[in-house]
């Protein structure tokens, strides 16, 4: 395995600080275990759209509630929509696929409470950085996922990815960075047919969801595999935007998570734009 020039493209520890607290959440279950819970945060009318949050953390670390950055709750408030951060089990007590499976469970469970939350089930985007934006964008191209949850990709209103790099999985496996390797070895094993089947760039045969804006900051790997993705969706009839921005290695995985939402930070007025036209549509 190649050794990358860029460290840490899914960094165990991708947490931001602690959610901003200017607006109370709401810890919801979704599900019977420990970790199937999420964080909702009303908006500011009953029919707002939804952004979800899916945190990073190497598949086996991570949290709702420290992984989303200081920014993103009160900016996407502030804009008006009502805001999710999920937790989902972790490796190794949980597979990847249960993992997805969370996610997918996670967001049947705020559509179908939609109303009771008051926000609206048809303007719902899904965010994740890193292994959140890996897990956000298998349940984005495999439809079994959310096919399960009594849910399906054509509700999504857009997917918005931050810094993943195993979208590929066999080829980051093969090509991405050694201090990774037990990482990736915990989530995806050895066996290649399952590596494929949780690659979202394998999976990315229609149907997939309509809309995905891919950020990447300067790291090899990440852009690599970012590309690949956005090339292979659009090929597969999807809308996609691919993007990077400055930073590079570990500091610039973590600050794409960190400062999204910060008006200084020139991926945030890209998201704006992006989920602003989405919602138009």
């Amino acid at each position: 395995m190649r050794k990358s020039l860029f460290l840490f493209p899914l960094l165990l520890l991708a947490a931001g600080p602690a959610l901003s607290q200017s607006v109370p959440a709401r810890e919801i279950a979704y599900g019977a275990a420990e970790l199937q819970k999420l964080d909702f945060y009303r908006g500011s009318k009953t029919d707002a759209p939804l952004v979800v949050f899916i945190h990073g953390g190497g598949w086996k670390r991570g949290d709702k509630g420290n992984a989303t950055g200081a920014e993103k709750v009160a900016h996407f408030t502030g804009r008006g929509f009502a805001f999710a951060s999920i937790n989902y089990r972790l490796v190794p007590g949980a597979t990847v696929e249960q993992q997805a499976q969370d996610v997918a469970d996670g967001l049947a469970y705020l559509v179908q409470h939609a109303r009771a939350l008051g926000f609206d089930p048809g303007r719902v985007v899904v965010m994740g950085h890193s292994a959140g934006a890996h897990l956000a964008a298998l349940v984005a191209t495999d439809p079994r996922y959310l096919q399960k949850a009594g849910w399906g990709l054509d509700r999504i209103a857009g997917v918005v990815l931050l810094d993943g790099a195993a979208y590929d999985v066999p080829r980051q496996m093969d090509e991405g960075p050694r201090v990774m390797g037990k990482t990736y070895q915990a989530a995806f094993g050895s066996d290649p047919a399952r590596q494929r089947a949780l690659s979202p760039t394998l999976q990315a045969a229609a149907p997939n969801a309509r809309d995905f804006l891919i950020l990447h900051v300067q790291r090899e790997d990440g852009t690599r595999q970012s590309e690949a993705l956005g090339r292979v969706l659009k090929a597969a009839g999807a809308r996609v935007t691919v993007q990077g921005f400055e930073g590079r290695g570990l500091r610039g995985h973590m600050q794409i998570n960190r400062q999204l939402g910060d008006l200084n930070y020139p991926a945030t007025a890209v998201v704006d734009r992006w989920i602003d036209g989405v919602l138009a549509r």
